[in-house]
C-alpha cells in the first residue's frame, strides 16, 4: 500500500476502509446548522444526524462514513499554537443502533495500525473512569478489556474519572439538557522522535489525539436519571489536520501539505520568516482558512454583527490586525483567499461562490482598515488603573469597529483589564445583541424534536411552496432555521415582498392547513426524488438515497402540494399545526430574502 501523506490520501483511505466494512459514505454538510437552534455552526459530523441518532430512520442504512466541515468557536483564542484550528475537517464513521463497543474500536485500532501503519508502541488510549456521584455510570470496563485484547499494553490506558458533571472527560453530552450520552474513549499517539514512556499521562502534551470514539449508551431524562438507551449508537471523530501532521512526523500541523502553501506565501509577502512569526502567522492561515469556508457555504453567511456573521467578522478582522504584526499593511486578504482555494479543489461550493468570497473579504477589509489605525491609538489612551471600562470598551466596538475579543487581546498584551460586566450592560443598552454570539451559546438541546418544531417544520414546506406559486417558480430555498418559536426561511428573489404578496402566501399556507391534508415520508434515490419534483435546498449536497415529504393534494393534477428532501422531523396531517402568520419579511443577503413566521 502506498504511504499516506497527503490530506487527499488520508480522507480517501478512511472512507474506502470504511466502506470495505460496510458504511456508505454521505456527502458534507453545511456549516450553518438548518434546524439546530443549540449552534451557530456544524461542530461536528454528528450535527447532520442528530434526528437519526434519535431513532429516526437514514435512507442510507445504519452505517455511515463521510469528512464532515466543522467550525468551532471556542477554540479562536487558543489558535496560534501548534494544533488548534478554527476550521477543521473531521473524518467520522457512524453505527445508529447497529455495532457498538467493539467494533467501533476495533475498527479503530485496525485503521490506524494496518492502514495508517502507526507505530504501535506509540499509541495509547483513554478510558471513561466513572463518576462516583452517578452511581447510574460506572467506568467503562467493557472498553477497556477490549483494548487489553487488541493488545494495548494496560499501561497505556488511562481511566479519567469523575467528568460527567465538569470536564466531562471521556463523556460526550447530552448537547442540551436531555438526550443521548455516554463514554468516549479517545486514541493519542506520542508525536515526539525520543522513545514513548511505559505509562501514558494524558497530561503530558507530547501525546496528541487522534481519534475519539464517542459511545452513546445512555439517555438523559428530564429528571436527571441517566438509562439505558434503546439504540446505542457509535459516533467517531478523526481530525484530519491533526493526523497528517502525525503521519508526516510533525509536531507543528502548520507545516502539513495543508497549510504550507498559505505559510509559504505569508512569507512571500511579508517579506518575515514563518519561525518567529509562528502565531502571527498561524493566526492568518487559520482565520482565512475558516473565512473562506463560511463565505463559500452554500448558505454563504456575510459578516455582521450578530450571530453567524459576528464569528466571520471577528475572524477576518483578528486575522488583519495580525497581518499588520508582520508588516501586511494593504489588503491582503482576498489574495490570500486565491491560495487556501485550489488547497481544497474538492469543495465544489468554494469555486462556485469564489466571487462571493472575495468581495466581502474585499469589503470588510476596507471597512475595517478606514478605523484600525484610528482605533489603535484610541486604545493607546485608555487603560487608565490598568482597567478599561465598559464605556471605552464599548466606544472601541461602536466607532472603529473592534470585536470585544480584540480589545481583550489587546489589553492582555498590555497587562490591562477590561470590565466585562459593564461592558455588557453597555452593549445591551445599545443593540439587541449578546457577546454569547460568538459561542453560539443557548440552552435548548440538540435538533429539538417537540411537537412545536415538527409543526413549524412542516409549516416551512407549505411556505415554500406557497412562495413559489405566488412570486414564481424560480423560488428556491436558500436555507432555514427552526426553533421551537418560530421558523426562520431563505428564499432567492430579487426584492421586498409587497404587503399584498405577503397576505396571498400566509392565506394559501392557512389554505393547506385548513384542508388535513395528509402528510408521507418515502425513501427514493436522488434522481428519482428530483425526477418526480421533490424540491431541494438550492447547491446542498445530497446522499445518494434520501427522505423525500411530501403533502398529498388530490385536488392538485400532480396529487400533492408539496413536495420536498428532508430529514424532519414532521407531523403527519397539515391539520395539527394552527394558524400560521408571517411576522417579518427582510433581505438575507443579496439576492435573498428572508420570511419569520410562527404558529398559533
Amino acid at each position: 500500500m502506498k504511504e499516506i501523506k497527503t490530506r487527499e490520501e488520508l480522507i480517501k483511505e478512511y472512507n474506502n476502509f470504511f466502506k470495505r466494512k460496510k458504511h456508505h459514505e454521505i456527502p458534507s454538510a453545511s456549516l450553518i446548522p438548518e434546524n439546530d437552534p443549540t449552534v451557530l455552526f456544524t461542530t461536528a459530523g454528528m450535527h447532520p444526524l442528530v434526528p437519526y441518532l434519535l431513532g429516526g430512520k437514514h435512507p442510507l442504512g445504519k452505517r455511515l462514513v463521510n469528512v464532515q466541515k466543522c467550525i468551532r468557536t471556542g477554540d479562536i483564542d487558543e489558535v496560534g499554537d501548534e494544533v488548534h484550528h478554527t476550521f477543521f475537517e473531521m473524518l467520522g464513521n457512524w453505527s445508529l443502533g447497529e455495532y457498538f463497543k467493539k467494533e467501533a474500536i476495533q475498527y479503530s485500532y485496525e485503521f490506524l495500525t494496518e492502514v495508517l501503519k502507526l507505530d504501535k508502541d506509540r499509541l495509547a488510549v483513554s478510558v471513561f473512569g466513572g463518576d462516583k456521584r452517578i452511581p447510574q455510570l460506572p467506568r467503562d470496563e467493557e472498553s477497556y478489556k477490549i483494548w487489553l485484547s487488541l493488545g494495548i499494553p494496560k499501561e497505556r490506558i488511562a481511566f479519567l474519572e469523575g467528568g460527567v458533571l465538569e470536564s466531562k472527560k471521556n463523556w460526550w453530552g447530552p448537547a442540551g439538557e436531555t438526550g443521548p450520552c455516554g463514554p468516549d474513549t479517545e486514541m493519542f499517539y506520542w508525536r515526539v522522535k525520543e522513545k514513548a514512556p511505559k505509562k501514558f499521562d494524558p497530561d503530558d502534551e507530547r501525546w496528541v489525539e487522534i481519534w475519539n470514539d464517542v459511545l452513546m449508551q445512555y439517555v438523559k431524562d428530564e429528571k436527571g436519571n441517566y438509562n439505558l438507551a434503546k439504540q446505542k449508537n457509535v459516533d467517531t471523530g478523526m481530525g484530519v489536520e491533526r493526523t497528517v501532521a502525525v503521519l508526516n512526523g510533525l509536531t507543528d500541523n502548520y507545516l502539513t501539505s495543508i497549510f504550507l502553501p498559505i505559510i509559504n506565501e505569508l512569507e512571500k509577502i511579508s517579506g518575515r520568516k514563518y519561525k518567529g512569526n509562528e502565531k502571527a502567522m498561524r493566526v492568518i492561515a487559520d482565520h482565512l482558512r475558516a473565512s473562506v469556508f463560511i463565505l463559500g457555504d452554500v448558505r454563504g453567511i456575510k459578516p455582521s454583527n450578530v450571530g453567524q456573521g459576528y464569528v466571520l467578522r471577528r475572524l477576518i478582522r483578528r486575522a488583519i490586525r495580525y497581518g499588520r504584526l508582520i508588516g501586511l499593511e494593504n489588503n491582503f486578504t482576498v489574495h490570500m483567499a486565491k491560495i487556501i482555494l485550489p488547497i481544497y479543489h474538492d469543495y465544489q461550493e468554494l469555486a462556485r461562490n469564489h466571487k462571493f468570497i472575495y468581495e466581502n473579504l474585499e469589503e470588510e477589509e476596507n471597512r475595517f482598515r478606514e478605523t484600525l489605525e484610528k482605533g489603535l491609538k484610541k486604545f493607546n489612551e485608555l487603560g487608565n488603573d490598568k482597567i478599561i471600562s465598559g464605556k471605552e470598551a464599548f466606544l472601541l466596538f461602536q466607532s472603529y469597529g473592534f470585536p470585544i475579543e480584540m480589545t481583550e487581546e489587546l489589553a492582555e498584551e498590555r497587562g490591562l483589564k477590561v470590565d466585562l460586566e459593564s461592558y455588557n450592560e453597555e452593549f445591551k443598552r445599545h443593540q439587541d445583541l449578546s457577546r454569547t454570539a460568538s459561542a453560539g451559546v443557548f440552552k435548548s438541546g440538540l435538533a429539538d424534536d417537540s411537537e412545536a418544531v415538527r409543526k413549524l417544520h412542516t409549516a416551512t414546506h407549505l411556505l415554500n411552496e406557497a412562495l413559489r406559486i405566488v412570486l414564481g417558480e424560480d423560488v428556491r430555498q436558500r436555507g432555514s432555521n427552526i426553533t421551537a418559536e418560530r421558523l426562520r426561511f431563505d428564499f432567492n428573489f430579487s426584492r421586498k415582498l409587497t404587503s399584498e404578496e405577503i397576505k396571498k402566501v400566509e392565506y394559501l399556507v392557512n389554505e393547506k392547513i385548513k384542508q388535513g391534508l395528509e402528510v408521507v415520508r418515502e425513501e427514493m434515490p436522488l434522481n428519482d426524488a428530483l425526477g418526480s419534483g421533490a424540491q431541494g435546498e438550492f447547491g446542498m449536497k445530497y446522499p445518494e438515497l434520501v427522505s423525500v415529504y411530501t403533502v398529498l393534494d388530490k385536488k392538485e393534477k400532480s396529487g400533492w402540494f408539496s413536495k420536498e428532501i428532508c430529514t424532519g422531523p414532521h407531523i403527519s396531517n397539515t391539520k395539527e399545526i394552527g394558524n400560521f402568520r408571517i411576522i417579518k419579511e427582510e433581505s438575507s443577503s443579496a439576492g435573498v430574502r428572508r420570511i419569520k413566521g410562527v404558529v398559533e
